[in-house]
């Protein structure tokens, strides 16, 4: 029986069908202007940069121009790439266009597709950001592509490890910049820390084309970008507690490697009592007292490091140090670390070096950042499963964009065995079958340690000339790729997950004139070798000239030799050892076969013994296994097996989604909170005077302190007048004779707060005074610093309580109530606290400021630069004397009142040849 829905895709095509069938009739238009602008110079068509520009200024909108302006990008990328835009791939830009994800197989060409949105959006001028996984790709493709958007008048920046705040700066106020997702989120956290408007790099989030975009907006979604600080070193008690584990035994401890959580039972916990107080780490007399909280935590990380955390397969030892492998792309993620003190115990298991554990100064998921954007938009060759949250979360369509030739490539149902060994067995078996007919093969694994095993056993065989791609060997990946479509080339790699290179029959020809011929002039290039240390080498050069041309040209006859060589073998043969939690990630693998229209070949081998079938398999899928007949030593292939390990599949990526959406709605309440923060920071920073604020913030913290002391409707006799002097003290700096105050016949609550107000405004008149012989903005520089000063600190602080909250909350649903709701009440209450303290904290800190004047040294410009006050060493806890001063490195006479009216750029009054900015304009800044 045919459902309804059926007949109705049948007769009129699925939603997907009926949406690529709406941009036909753009394509044409497109196409019909080919032969018009074809006819233009190269002038005349960077010209037409100028004219839309100008149309957008009148009024029109992107879409009114889309049409001819990607007719124009086409025509460019013929003359600049020798590269012409097939229809598909103009569909894959208007897909791009309009906020959704444009799905496109491996091999049809997503960097060129993304130039035609890029282009039509930068022309608004907000900027454009073009989001790629690694700084290998950001450069590549701003190289590249940024010689087209150069052809047609439009700057391009590229954003990578290593530039400085103003190189960044200058990257972004492109109008496309190429980068990474950390780069940008990490920027944009370092940007809200900064103190001035002026040393903030990115200009705001207008448009972003994320590649790869199942990777970062998924995979990578559930990992927070932070920027930490230091703590104490407790290296010695990361040591002492990993010697701990290897003392326990099974029945101590309880591993749930399906919610990727270790416990210990109650023998485990008495056990552990017992070598802790021999060891004199323990207090008292049990670890649920309240002050052993910290050594649990640690027990609980080493516990996970032992039993949870494999070496070379979520992590590699490098030089000294414990370096994360992304489980999604198998590559390494240098400088990234584990979160409260869980990489110290991996540093600790592994006897490297214990770096110091860090807290959190600033932090932001990729889900939250990428949401800041007005207009998002991503493209990978795998989207489709993940649709439902895509939609959810990030309110974008995935649109599946049709190949521009028809897929040719040969699906294979997978082979299941008993063992791995068998497995193992089988895939060396058919690996040595292809190799003998010249057939290039590709063998991916999921993680280093199983490529590894693959690599002896193809070695124990015979067979030795092949490619190992795994996270020891990163930078070398794109070479290794690139190659890896010559007849007989044996590739195994740990996945392919945004590798940005296409497998293409034959070999790559530039990447293979680049390796052979190097480029056209000298320098130095610095490369990993085997042992993972940079080191500096001679580029390989070839001199532009006939030489070169004859070389060019016999390495192109030889690459158009291998790819016939390579379509008779039967093209690219896929091998995968497992099934990855995600067919997303089979699916990357699958689809580097048969791009392009090429032939190919991809099957899978599997063994009941594999993570996925032991953990997330059913006693079900495993007696119909035993049903059809699986013994030891033979496979079994049938379709069933494979609907099978689908719907497995399925119910880990459901599981995976609820939790990255739960996740999520935590994650809200803190960006919500977070947006509030920066804006207040904005705010602080483009106001040339807070003064009102700051008279506002100590009215208020005025009033509170007199309700807190002289509750409404109290008698005299309970008013707390010692603490009311106290914080008289302690807020404002003044030693002010309440007691006499209290003592008089009929005051009340309003008169005693307003002689504070007027007491406290007496005195921030004088330091006002004072400050004014320091230059006339130096006052409202002090204010602004010290408030933003605050208002961080406490912010850091408020970051690291909500990560207690959100550990232990959990614990509630035990008392019938709902978690989050409970979060969401206590994170509100929390930042109501945050937001009073912060006033208490900038009010008591402003009262104390004094401003010093120090003699230049004598090499010294005598010039006032606001910059180098030490606000930032104001205490934020207490607000005390250890801060004291701001000093003002200044000149050593006061400048006169009629200089400030002086132009910037004019000669500066004083005589001194340099322009006021530069002299005692500096006082002014």
């Amino acid at each position: 029986m045919v459902s309804l829905g059926g007949v109705a895709r049948k007769l009129f095509g699925s939603a997907n069908d009926r949406r690529i069938r709406s941009y036909k009739p753009r394509v044409a238009a497109i196409n019909a202007l080919e032969e018009e602008i074809s006819a233009l110079s190269n002038d005349a068509l960077k010209a037409k940069t100028d004219e839309f520009k100008q149309q957008i200024a009148d009024g029109k909108t992107l879409d009114d121009i889309l049409i001819e302006a990607f007719a124009v990008v086409r025509e460019a990328s013929k003359r600049v790439l020798g590269l012409r835009p097939f229809d598909v791939q103009l569909i894959g830009g208007m897909i791009l266009h309009e906020n959704a994800i444009a799905e496109m197989k491996t091999g049809e060409g997503k960097t060129l597709v993304s130039t035609l949105p890029v282009y039509l959006n930068a022309l608004a001028g907000k900027g454009v950001h073009v989001v790629t996984v690694n700084d290998y790709l950001a450069r590549r493709d701003s190289e590249t592509m940024g010689r087209l958007h150069a052809f047609l008048g439009l700057t391009t920046g590229v954003i990578h490890h290593g530039l400085d705040d103003q190189q960044r700066k200058a990257a972004y106020a492109c109008d496309i910049t190429y980068a990474t997702n950390n780069e940008l989120g990490f920027d944009y956290l370092r940007d809200n820390m900064k103190m001035q408007r002026s040393e903030m790099v990115q200009r705001g989030h207008n448009y972003a084309i994320v590649d790869e975009v199942d990777s970062i907006l998924v995979d990578e979604a559930r990992t927070p970008l932070i920027i930490s600080g230091p703590l104490d070193d407790r290296s010695d008690l990361y040591v002492a507690i990993d010697k701990v584990i290897p003392m326990l035994e099974e029945s101590d401890y309880e591993i749930d490697e399906k919610q990727r959580s270790a416990n210990f039972s109650e023998d485990g916990m008495e056990k552990l009592e017992k070598l802790l107080t021999e060891m004199g780490l323990m207090k008292g007399a049990s670890l649920y007292d309240i002050e052993n909280v910290a050594i649990v935590h640690h027990l609980n990380n080493a516990l996970k490091a032992h039993k949870l955390f494999s070496r070379d397969k979520d992590y590699i030892v490098r030089d000294d140090e414990v370096v994360i492998i992304d489980e999604f792309t198998g590559r390494m993620m240098p400088g990234r670390r584990y979160s409260e003190g869980q990489h110290q115990a991996l540093e600790a298991k592994e006897n490297v070096k214990i770096q110091p554990e860090n807290q959190t100064l600033a932090s932001i998921t990729f889900q939250n950042y990428f949401r800041m954007y007005d207009k998002l938009a991503g493209m990978t060759g795998t989207a489709a499963t993940e649709a439902e949250e895509f939609g959810n979360i990030y309110g974008l369509d995935v649109v599946e964009v049709p190949t521009n030739l028809p897929i040719a490539r040969l699906d294979e149902d997978d082979e299941v065995y008993l063992t791995v060994q068998e497995k193992y067995q089988a895939i060396v078996s058919e690996i040595k079958e292809a190799k003998e007919k010249g057939q290039p093969v590709l063998v991916g694994t999921t993680s280093i340690e199983k490529s590894e095993l693959l690599a002896a056993a193809l070695r124990r065989d015979g067979i030795s000339d092949f490619s190992v791609l795994n996270a020891r060997y990163h930078e070398q990946e794109a070479f290794i790729i690139s190659q890896a479509g010559v007849p007989g080339a044996l590739t195994i790699a740990t996945n392919m997950a945004g590798r940005g290179t296409d497998i293409q029959l034959g070999g790559n020809l530039e990447m293979r004139i680049e390796a052979e011929l190097g480029g056209t002039e000298p320098g130095i290039d610095i490369v990993t070798n085997e042992q993972g240390q940079k080191v500096e080498v001679e580029r390989k050069f070839t001199p532009a000239g006939p030489e070169r041309e004859e070389k060019e040209k016999a390495i192109r006859a030889d690459v158009a030799r291998l790819k016939e060589q390579a379509l008779a073998a039967g093209g690219l043969y896929v091998i995968a050892t497992e099934r990855h939690e995600s067919r997303r990630i089979d699916n990357q693998l699958r689809g580097r076969s048969g791009r392009q229209g090429d032939p190919g070949r991809s099957k899978f081998y599997l063994s009941l013994q594999d993570d996925l079938m032991r953990i997330f398999g059913s006693d079900r899928m495993e007696s119909m296994l035993t049903k059809l007949g699986l013994k030891e030593g033979e496979a079994i292939v049938h379709p069933w097996i494979n609907k099978a390990l689908e719907r497995a599949q399925k119910k880990v990526e459901a599981r995976n989604f609820d939790i990255r959406k739960n996740l999520l709605k935590y994650d809200d309440v803190l960006n919500d909170q977070r947006k509030v923060v920066f804006d207040q920071r904005k705010e602080l920073m483009d106001s040339e005077d807070i003064s009102d604020i700051v008279v506002d913030m100590r009215h208020e913290v005025i009033e509170n302190a007199v309700k807190r002391r002289i509750p409404e409707r109290a008698y005299a006799e309970q008013w707390d007048v010692a603490g009311l002097k106290e914080d008289c003290v302690r807020l404002l700096n003044l030693d002010l004779p309440i007691e006499e105050w209290a003592q008089e016949d009929g005051i009340a609550e309003p008169e005693i707060e307003q002689r504070i107000i007027d007491a406290a405004e007496k005195a921030a008149a004088v330091r006002a005074e004072q400050a004014a012989q320091f230059g006339p903005d130096v006052q409202k520089y002090v204010e602004r610093q010290v408030t933003m000063q605050a208002l961080d600190h406490l912010w850091r602080e408020h970051i690291v309580n909500l990560d207690h909250l959100r550990s232990v909350i959990g614990f509630r649903g035990y008392a019938q109530r709902d978690p989050l709701q409970e979060y969401k009440a206590e994170a509100f209450e929390l930042f109501q606290a945050l937001l009073t303290n912060m006033r208490e904290v900038a009010v008591s800190q402003i009262s104390r400021v004094q401003l010093v004047r120090q003699a230049p040294p004598p090499e010294a410009e005598p010039a006032v630069d606001p910059a180098q006050m030490r606000a930032s060493h104001i205490d934020p806890d207490t607000g005390n004397d250890e801060m004291a001063e701001a000093d003002a490195v200044g000149e050593t006479d006061v400048m006169p009142a009629e200089w400030a009216n002086t132009g910037r750029n004019d000669p500066c009054p004083c005589g001194s040849g340099k322009k006021f900015k530069h002299c005692h304009g500096r006082l002014l800044a």
